[in-house]
């Protein structure tokens, strides 16, 4: 029996992981990044490399998306619509802005394909284990054709209407993702401080009624002050977080706590932690500079 095909365009953190997983559930993905790096850690994975996304859109009908910007999702919307393929349905997984994603899935509705906005809640630690939920919106019969392969890189996944309602509960869920994870650090500080061991710690309050995912995940990196291995970098993090701004201050919602933890991601961006995992924010807490 043959093996469905799915397309993967962006193949870092997130991509790569739910690539890998793909592969270990029996599909065949064939992926594109312009890195090197990404492409040969694909093809050691068990993927398909593609030479292009031109490439991957002629490959298979179903095509991933995990992009790092605004500006790379116009040209890879334009680059698949270039296809003219009308079984063409688009996961577009990363975050952001509503009006960007609502340009390409214009772009591609041109062109008689199908984008979807499917935002995840997990992070690169989670996407490696198939710990993600899928927050999928658009049309219901594209979201089901979809099914098998969100079941082959996610542990769940929610049709949450119309377009762009995957994006707005993306918005929520990284708001308190901001927030919990300054807390998490507040947290070890204040056990590592009172002679508590940070590592036991973490394990105890995790099984109490404090826990949160991001005391689970990252918790763990705090305790041991290893930031290097980054499963969300705080300098693309530092993106999310401005869209989240930009999203409650143009509904003006309520976020005080929001904007407080905000400012901790800034301080870590002024102190050179860009490339590190955003538990750096335990070390920016503790006045460390790694």
């Amino acid at each position: 029996m043959a093996r469905q095909r799915v397309g993967m365009v962006g193949l870092g953190i997130m991509g790569s992981a739910m690539a890998a997983n793909l592969v270990r559930g029996g599909f065949e993905v064939v992926g594109y990044d312009p890195l090197p790096a990404c492409r040969a850690r694909h093809k050691k994975n068990g993927g398909i490399v593609a030479k292009s996304v031109a490439e991957v859109a002629g490959s298979a009908d179903i095509i991933i998306t995990s992009l790092p910007s605004a500006k790379v999702l116009a040209l890879v919307a334009s680059e698949i619509a270039a296809a003219k393929n009308p079984k063409h349905v688009v996961v577009e997984t990363s975050t952001l802005p509503i009006p960007i994603k609502e340009a390409a899935r214009k772009s591609l509705a041109k062109a008689r394909a199908t984008l979807l906005d499917c935002p995840l809640s997990g992070t690169g630690a989670q996407a490696r284990t198939k710990d993600l939920v899928v927050y999928a919106s658009g049309p219901s019969a594209a979201i089901r054709k979809c099914v098998p392969v969100f079941e082959g890189f996610s542990r769940g996944h929610y049709d949450l209407g119309r377009f762009g309602n995957g994006s707005k509960m993306k918005f929520a869920a990284n708001l308190l993702v901001a927030i919990h994870n300054v807390s998490a650090a507040e947290a070890v500080i204040l056990a590592r401080k009172s002679g508590l061991n940070a590592a036991l710690a973490v394990k105890v309050l995790g099984d109490g009624a404090g826990s949160s995912r991001m005391l689970q995940v990252r918790g763990p990196m705090m305790a041991k002050r290893a930031y290097r291995d980054a499963t969300m970098k705080v300098g693309v993090w530092q993106k999310d977080m401005g869209i989240i701004a930009d999203f409650v201050r143009s509904l003006k919602s309520p976020a005080p706590l929001f904007m407080a933890s905000r400012a901790i991601y800034d301080t870590a961006m002024k102190r050179g932690l860009a490339k590190a995992d955003t538990a750096a924010v335990c070390a920016v807490l503790e006045g460390r500079k790694k």
